[in-house]
């Protein structure tokens, strides 16, 4: 995945890549959750369900 390659985590949450880390294991994103707030997290390949965009 790409910086701001937009993906669907397994919990159901949007998110979207805003840095590369670890030669394309492991990511920062900014997380959308349903109450309507953002959190900015680390993420890996097996936490996506799918690449939106």
């Amino acid at each position: 995945m790409k910086q701001y390659t937009c993906v669907k985590l397994k919990t159901g949450e949007p998110a979207c890549i805003v840095e590369v880390l670890e030669d394309g294991k492991a990511y920062l994103a900014d997380i959308d959750h349903e109450d309507g707030s953002t959190t900015t997290d680390f993420i890996t390949d097996d936490q996506v369900e799918s690449i939106v965009r």
